[in-house]
């Protein structure tokens, strides 16, 4: 994003073909004039605590399969030094248990925090505590860990936290953000920590999943006492603070509140303004009444309107760069272009990635510019 000098007026009634949802380059936009790096919105003077990064966890896959990133005028550069001339402060990076070919286990995630602590970026780790994807619909254990009862996950996911950010700390690698859990609106490591709405047993499942997720954060403090450690959340559109409510009466610790916003989707027919509108509104309340600070920690629009999407998402950045309790936004996995799909979504079938904020021939979109710090 960018540091907003000048006021951007919305037109409203022009761009209403998005909303929010998860599913999901650029048009216009002024990449010196904004705030942080090519938002929007007015602001007289530029934040020093608003963080703008990525996510880029499948940066290494894509360069062993020969993909290169080409700035707007077409010079190849390093990813990480692309993002960070163009000003973002924080690369985020995945971490799974035991995954196909290595991707995101802990020579890979290693590699790439050190290419972006190397140039002065912050690292925000994110825990899925799963051999792959972690998010509301799939929560699956790792394989090694099927068939534990309650306490002995407990025990694993603070091993696993533990002996995972000891390496990294003799490594020097030093991250500023821990999340504990990917998207745990409904619990993580099903079934022992899946949250059972509206049962008999729905107060015992959060107590469950509580114990989970701080085992992983009292973990991460173990090694790294003054990172920010923290659970993460889909959909920052919807009213989130009963979540945090319930979370937090059955012990559930977090130092910040990390969300999702993907504002591209169509959410019951409402246009991405009103889609904003909620996602901002509700990260306002949710901050004022948990005490919490809030991270937007994954944003993407469509790839295949670059224009439209710039739009709604600088419209978004414009406003939440505002809200004093908001700390920052990245963007998840700007890097896909060119139909490009790791080797697991080939073995499952699986379509590519439509979310990229590069063009199809791999230069930097005018999208990404609104990350610019």
């Amino acid at each position: 994003m960018k540091k907003i000098f000048l006021t951007l007026t919305i037109l409203a009634g022009i761009f209403s073909l998005a909303a929010c949802g998860k599913d999901g380059g650029g048009n216009g936009v002024d990449p010196g004039t904004e705030p942080g790096g090519g938002g929007g919105g007015t602001t007289e003077q530029a934040r020093t605590d608003f963080v703008f990064g990525a996510d880029v966890s499948w940066v290494t896959e894509m360069e062993k399969d020969g993909k290169k990133f080409y700035d707007a005028d077409g010079s190849q550069k390093d990813l990480f030094r692309m993002f960070k001339d163009l000003g973002m402060n924080v690369i985020r990076l995945r971490i799974w248990v035991n995954p196909d070919g290595g991707w995101c286990a802990y020579d890979d995630v290693f590699a790439k925090a050190k290419r972006a602590q190397d140039l002065g970026m912050s690292v925000m780790l994110d825990f899925h505590y799963s051999d792959f994807f972690a998010d509301p619909g799939t929560q699956t254990p790792p394989a090694a860990w099927n068939g534990k009862t309650h306490d002995e996950l407990v025990a694993l996911v603070k091993q696993h936290t533990t002996d995972f950010l000891t390496k990294l700390k003799l490594d020097k690698i030093n991250p500023a953000y821990i999340q504990i859990g990917n998207e745990t609106r409904h619990g993580m490591l099903w079934p022992d920590g899946q949250i059972m709405w509206q049962t008999a047993e729905e107060q015992n499942s959060w107590a469950r999943y509580a114990e989970l997720s701080n085992a992983g954060y009292d973990a991460a403090k173990g090694v790294f006492s003054s990172a920010k450690v923290f659970v993460h959340l889909n959909h920052a559109y919807e009213d989130n603070l009963w979540w945090f409510e319930k979370f937090s009466a059955a012990g559930g610790k977090t130092d910040i509140i990390g969300l999702s916003h993907y504002p591209q989707v169509d959410k019951d027919g409402a246009n991405y303004i009103s889609c904003n509108t909620d996602a901002i509104n509700n990260i306002k309340k949710l901050a004022e009444k948990t005490g919490k600070d809030v991270i937007v920690v994954e944003t993407g629009i469509k790839s295949a309107d670059l224009a439209t999407g710039a739009t709604c998402l600088k419209a978004f950045i414009e406003e939440i760069y505002k809200v004093d309790a908001c700390k920052g936004i990245l963007y998840w996995e700007p890097e896909v272009y060119g139909g490009w799909k790791p080797a697991k979504y080939n073995q499952l079938g699986w379509n590519a990635y439509d979310m990229g904020a590069f063009t199809s021939d791999g230069k930097l979109s005018d999208v990404i510019k609104l990350f610019k710090n």
